[in-house]
């Protein structure tokens, strides 16, 4: 199977999640013998922040020695981002050649007629048995969606991350944080390590819980490890990190938000339990200097300035929010917005109040994404600021420039299908947006 052979195998499935359950991904895994059983693994749960505590975790690992395999969700532009070794994303060559492994498998489960798997199931699947075939010493593995549930958490994770706690995908989560936390810290096996990151307070009784339940080794952000200060320099941060097994001076993490600082400090945690001693200082610097989080507080044009960033929940806006505050001189900030049609709106706008002072609203090309027309309104009443839908993603993307101006901003956010799509526009591929949870 080559390239667009592969995707198209791949594109076939979408739209047959997302379904919650274990039962398909473990018989597929049963079917190929069970290919994450060959590593340990770091499960990385939470609200936010997932997918960069997942980069700088294998950042950390790779630079200790460890060959480390990285899975994360959704991908910005192109589906072989979800898996990487050491940092490099599978090509598209290997990425073809281990879902025609996959498939093989998959075919025969599907013929049975009883049950299609989902998307997120394969490339799950694609990942723990590309990690198989490279030889990670390490999986780092990202949730898709909650825990409990998710195709990941048919894996043992020997650490189990959860980053934070906040409302989002209530419709298959709860509508509590209570609620909420017991699905992400599902992902807690028995024996395993814990770490948690800063959690509410009905979180964190739900994870201590947990954790007596599975006899599991409980390492709480402030309790057990803590940052112990940050400063921001050109780029990124300077930090001080009290760990679980040692102190860590002199750290630059190159990347923008102070929530980054946080989601380094959780990774330091969890690197520590899963080699059970202190790192290497040296080692961790090196590490923690090749960190990269595409979409994240990203600024990829200048004149006006363009940062991506993958808000799109209350939680991420704040972050955002004080991210533009604190990462960038003072400009006039047009908000280039999606979002999907299952998010508080009102409340993650609110966040931006005072912050932007125009808005372009278009599509996500999601079949889920919000229609440009009827979230205009949305956001202009949220916002109390003009905003104009533009169906189109590169004409919505020139519009807010214009309106920007040379010395003003643009900041993209909502949905991290729109950062993929304008990351591609930026950059001249213009990729399509096929992707799903």
């Amino acid at each position: 199977m080559d390239y667009p052979a592969a995707l198209a195998y791949l594109d076939a499935h979408i739209g047959h999640g997302m379904r919650p359950g274990l039962e398909r991904i473990k018989t597929l895994l049963e079917m190929m013998g069970h290919p994450e059983e060959g590593y340990p693994i770091v499960h990385v749960a939470g609200t936010n922040g997932k997918t960069s505590t997942s980069r700088i975790v294998t950042a950390v690992l790779a630079a200790h020695g460890l060959n480390t395999g990285t899975f994360i969700s959704p991908h910005l532009q192109r589906v072989e981002e979800r898996i990487g070794v050491n940092g490099r994303q599978a090509t598209p060559e290997e990425f073809a050649q281990a879902l025609s492994d996959v498939a093989a498998f998959a075919d025969i489960f599907e013929s049975r007629g009883t049950d299609r798997l989902t998307y997120f199931e394969l490339t799950t699947a694609i990942a723990f048995a590309w990690f198989s075939e490279m030889a990670v010493d390490v999986g780092v593995v990202e949730v898709g969606l909650g825990g409990r549930l998710d195709s990941t958490n048919a894996a043992r994770g020997e650490v189990a991350v959860v980053t934070g706690i906040d409302f989002d995908h209530t419709e298959f989560l709860g509508d509590s944080l209570a609620a909420i936390a017991a699905e992400k810290l599902a992902i807690t096996k028995q024996g395993a390590t814990l770490v948690t990151g800063p959690l509410p307070p009905e979180a964190r009784d739900i994870a201590a819980i947990v954790a007596e339940q599975q006899s599991a080794r409980h390492l709480a952000y402030q309790r057990d490890f803590l940052l112990e200060g940050s400063s921001q320099a050109v780029g990124g941060w300077l930090c001080e990190v009290s760990g679980v097994e040692g102190d860590y001076d002199d750290l630059f993490l190159p990347l923008l938000g102070r929530h980054q600082v946080i989601n380094m400090t959780v990774a330091i945690a969890a690197c520590e339990a899963l080699l059970g001693r202190a790192l290497d200082g040296d080692a961790l610097r090196r590490g923690l200097e090749a960190v990269t989080s595409p979409g994240r507080l990203e600024p990829i044009a200048s004149n006006p300035l363009v940062v991506l960033d993958g808000a799109h929940n209350r939680q991420g806006f704040t972050s955002l929010a004080r991210a533009l505050d604190e990462s960038f001189e003072p400009r006039r900030w047009v908000l280039l917005f999606a979002a999907m049609k299952d998010k508080d709106i009102p409340g993650m706008l609110g966040e931006l109040a005072g912050r932007v002072f125009a808005s372009v609203v278009t599509s996500s090309g999601a079949d889920r994404s919000y229609p440009p027309e009827d979230l205009a309104v949305l956001v202009s009443e949220a916002l109390d600021i003009e905003a104009q839908a533009v169906v189109e993603p590169d004409l919505a993307l020139g519009t807010a420039q214009r309106l920007a101006g040379p010395e003003g901003g643009v900041v993209v956010a909502g949905s991290l299908y729109l950062v993929g799509l304008i990351r591609s526009i930026v950059e001249g591929t213009h990729l399509p947006q096929r992707n799903e949870r």
